[in-house]
Formats: C-alpha cells, sequence, structure tokens
C-alpha cells in the first residue's frame, strides 16, 4: 500500500511539472492573474518630449476607460511605459527590458520613427507585435516586420496635399519651402511636387533652406517674384511659425498649405497662420461622437487639448487591445493575426491594415485656422 502511494504521489508530481512547463512556454507571457500588460515607450524629456506626452496620454486614457468597462474579459491592462528621450540606443534597452524583465504581451511605440526603426528587427525576430501610432517613416513596415503604424504615411500625405491644392484651391503653380535637413520635409516634398507636375502644373519655386535657418527673406523674396497661386510649406510648427511671420511681413498674400507637423502652431502665431491650411489625422471641430467624446475624456483627465499625436495613442491602444480580445488569448502570434484583420472606427478615421501593416486609404483631415482654433474643412481619402 505504501509502495502504491509514493507511485501515485510521483505520478501527480510529474503531471503537475509538466503542466508548470508548458504553460511556461505557452508564448503569452505579460497575462498573469488578473492583469494584461502591455508596453509603452517614448520621448518623455528632451527635444520632441511633447510628442512622446501626447501619445502616451492618448494611450492611457484608452486603458483607462477599457479598465472600467471591464478590461479583456475581465482582466485589467497594465501599461509598463518608459522615457527613450528620444535616444535610439535607450529605446533598445526599454525594448529588451519590456520583453525580458516585463514580459509583456505587445509594444506600443516608438513615438518618432527613429525609435521604430532602432527596436523593429528585434520585434520581428522576437515576434513582438510592435503597433506605432505616430512613426511615418516607410522602412517601419518593410520586409515582413511584425510592425502596424496607426499613422499615415509621408507620401499619402504629401499626396493628399497636392490634391487638396488642385482640387478644392484650384492652383495651378507652387512655390515650396522645405528644410532640406529633415527627412520628413524632403519626403513630403518629393511626392507633393510629383502630384503638382504630373498633373501639368507648375513648381514655380523648390526652395530648400538649413534646419538653423531663421531668415528667409531671400527666399521668400524669389517665391514673390515668382507669384505662384500657393506656398506650400511642410514643416513643423516652431519653424512654420518663422515663416509665416515673414511671409505676413513681407505682405505675401498666397494661400499657404502645411502638413501634420503644423499640429498646434496656433498656439503662438495665431495671427500669422489666419486662413492657411494643413492636412492632419483629425479636427478638433468635427461633430463626430467618438471625436467629440475622446476629447470631453482627455480635457477632463489632463485639463489640456488634445493633439493629433494624442488621438493617434488613443485610437492605437483601442485597436491593440480589440486584437488581444479577439485573439482570446495572449499568445503574439494570435494578436499579430488579429491585429491585420482591424477595422476600427477611431478618433483619427476608419483604420484597417493592408499586408504591410499600414493603414489603407485613411481619411485624411484637412484643417483651416480661424482665429486661433482648427476648422473642420473637408476629409479626403488618396487611392
Amino acid at each position: 500500500m505504501l509502495k502504491k502511494n509514493k507511485l501515485f504521489l510521483s505520478t501527480l508530481a510529474l503531471i503537475l511539472m509538466i503542466s508548470i512547463m508548458l504553460v511556461g512556454c505557452s508564448g503569452g507571457g505579460g497575462a498573469s492573474g488578473d492583469t494584461i500588460k502591455i508596453g509603452a515607450l517614448g520621448p518623455l524629456t528632451g527635444e520632441v518630449a511633447s510628442y512622446g506626452t501626447a501619445t502616451i496620454n492618448g494611450v492611457n486614457l484608452a486603458i483607462e476607460e477599457i479598465n472600467a468597462n471591464g478590461g479583456i474579459d475581465g482582466k485589467q491592462i497594465e501599461i509598463v511605459q518608459y522615457d527613450t528621450k528620444g535616444d535610439k540606443t535607450e529605446t533598445i534597452n526599454i525594448y529588451n527590458r519590456l520583453r525580458d524583465q516585463d514580459e509583456v504581451v505587445a509594444i506600443i511605440g516608438g513615438v518618432i520613427s527613429g525609435e521604430t526603426l532602432a527596436i523593429k528587427d528585434l520585434a520581428t525576430s522576437d515576434n513582438m507585435p510592435l503597433i506605432t501610432a505616430t512613426s511615418t517613416a516607410l522602412e517601419a513596415t518593410e520586409k515582413g516586420s511584425t510592425v502596424f503604424r496607426v499613422c499615415y504615411t509621408d507620401p499619402y500625405q504629401g499626396a493628399a496635399a497636392a490634391k487638396f491644392s488642385i482640387e478644392t484651391l484650384g492652383a495651378k503653380s507652387v512655390g515650396i519651402l522645405y528644410n532640406t535637413d529633415d527627412a520628413y520635409s524632403v519626403g513630403v516634398t518629393d511626392v507633393y511636387a510629383k502630384a503638382f507636375e504630373d498633373a501639368g502644373l507648375k513648381v514655380t519655386n523648390k526652395l530648400g533652406y538649413p534646419k538653423g535657418e531663421g531668415d528667409f527673406s531671400a527666399l521668400l523674396t524669389q517665391v514673390q517674384e515668382s507669384n505662384p497661386d500657393i506656398i506650400f510649406l511642410p514643416d513643423y510648427y516652431d519653424k512654420v511659425g518663422k515663416i509665416t511671420t515673414q511671409i505676413r511681413r513681407m505682405g505675401l498674400e498666397q494661400d499657404v498649405v502645411g502638413v501634420d507637423g503644423w499640429d498646434s502652431v496656433e498656439k503662438d502665431y495665431a495671427e500669422q497662420v489666419e486662413g492657411y491650411y494643413f492636412v492632419n489625422h483629425f479636427a478638433k471641430t468635427d461633430p463626430d461622437k467618438v471625436v467629440q467624446n475622446f476629447i470631453t475624456g482627455y480635457q477632463e483627465k489632463y485639463n489640456a487639448e488634445p493633439n493629433s499625436f494624442a488621438a493617434l495613442g488613443y485610437d492605437t491602444a483601442y485597436i491593440l487591445t480589440e486584437a488581444i480580445k479577439a485573439a482570446g488569448s495572449t499568445d503574439s502570434q494570435a494578436i499579430l493575426d488579429k491585429l491585420a484583420e482591424t477595422e476600427h472606427k477611431g478618433v483619427t478615421g476608419s483604420i484597417r491594415f493592408d499586408e504591410k501593416g499600414d493603414v489603407s486609404q485613411k481619411d485624411i483631415t484637412i484643417i483651416q485656422l480661424k482665429d486661433g482654433k482648427h476648422e473642420l474643412l473637408e476629409k479626403i481619402v488618396v487611392k
């Protein structure tokens, strides 16, 4: 009888050991007890801290709402977030920590393209779901990666800006000023100029300036002499503010068209950009209920106005959690499969992914700046 009991206990111990080993090898790290861990990384300090802070604020607002509504099948979501400082090496270290120590099931990031490019190959080799809200570099989703992108790419918005300029504003000619030291500005410019030329229209000026330039009078004089119908200015809001100040001072009366880097330009340069246009990811005046609920929730939580980075972070968190829920597990491949099937109506439009993980034919919002506010002019899609 004693031998039988020992045999039974030994068999039971072996079964338990095998069960524990199987659980440990399931590929579903980051889910323990009643919590599912998701990583988030971005620049919370440094030169582009405002971008990272807004994006992760949007993520945390969405997760707070999801948890308040029961989480994922009753499990609460925990966001494990870190500050990359906008540094590529720091981003890699954080990725390794999220994977090895925090054992997250997926990662939201990076915020800027350099972060995403620094870790995309690691994520792919690990089969780690990596979803970026705001990285626009084309390379982020290339070569069969496990990266998904919620924002549109630079070429897409360049084409949209050209379509708006030609079809809505009726422009037959354009003068372009762009930042030669910034891949974003160069990339958008190339697509925009090509669209004009392909339509048989005229690019009267394509004038570059270095990153540190502060005096644009010589370039603007050339634009003034060529007298195009409109001016295209693809750069970030701080530089845009300086250039438009000089445009007003010199008396140029053309409409000016910009890109999503203009978001927040009205805070410091409302008079200078009055009446101008730019393409963006959403409009605060959009009456859509999803948009207005997001704005209200963001203002209540952070006592601040949300920008497009916040809106994209918010949408990204919802898309990822919906994929985890649909997968019915925290297995990485199951999550990736469900991300590929995404159909989400978000703050920044209807979102579905193509075979590369990029958004497919997403709405682009055209904003007109009036009295220091964003006015929704129209939404367009580029095919």
